[in-house]
């Protein structure tokens, strides 16, 4: 277990079973997913949707909801016995995975990636391979979603988390994905004046055989 994965899965030890003592816990999917959902009209029938980080499965659940075949991993593996715990009779399958290291079948093996909050929690010097292996997830002609905290470049911040650049997110165009609409807003938030979001849709193109978009 690396020394980031220990943490992790210490925070999750700590709580003992009580999602309140977990600072990044909230009572159901993140509203900026649910608002993504609704709006693009998906419906995940016949799909496989893969969530990076899945924490305490609440995306993952919302996903299955709208007809996904939901994989969801975490590096931290009492995350994982938490969601299998919590979540019973979901069809979700949770899999305790590290994102340096994921399965090889999972290369370009999804329709639909989410990436929520993950990016933001590494170092600098991480984020790039980061951004490679989730990149790498997305199937032709299939998505990503990323939802993070945005800064400017030139914003100093002591994390984590560390809020993205849009050059930051920008780099999954790297790595044979394409930019379908960049959001960058702000929302009210009881401890900074105005909270910073990104949500960026990425796709990578279709193969001649593969299915489209």
């Amino acid at each position: 277990m690396t020394q980031e994965q220990d943490w992790f899965d210490h925070v999750y030890r700590q709580a003992a079973g009580d999602p309140s003592r977990v600072p990044w816990n909230r009572t159901g999917a993140h509203d900026r997913l649910l608002e993504w959902l609704a709006r693009e009209q998906v419906d995940g029938t016949g799909k496989r949707a893969l969530v990076v980080g899945c924490g305490m499965g609440r995306d993952a659940e919302a996903l299955a909801a709208y007809g996904f075949k939901v994989v969801a991993f975490d590096r931290a593996p009492t995350a994982i016995a938490w969601c299998r715990e919590a979540f019973a009779n979901s069809p979700v399958q949770y899999v305790q995975a590290d994102l340096f290291a994921p399965p090889a079948e999972w290369s370009q093996a999804f329709d639909f990636v989410l990436e929520t909050f993950t990016l933001q929690a590494l170092p600098a010097e991480r984020r790039a391979e980061a951004r490679a292996r989730i990149a790498d997830f997305v199937a032709p002609g299939g998505s990503l979603l990323v939802i993070t905290f945005g800064r400017q470049p030139e914003t100093v911040v002591e994390g984590p988390p560390w809020p993205l650049t849009r050059d930051e997110v920008e780099a999954f165009t790297e790595h044979g994905l394409r930019i379908v609409r960049f959001e960058d807003f702000r929302t009210p938030h009881p401890e900074w004046e105005r909270l910073r979001w990104f949500r960026v849709h990425l796709r990578r193109p279709p193969t001649e055989t593969g299915q489209t978009p």
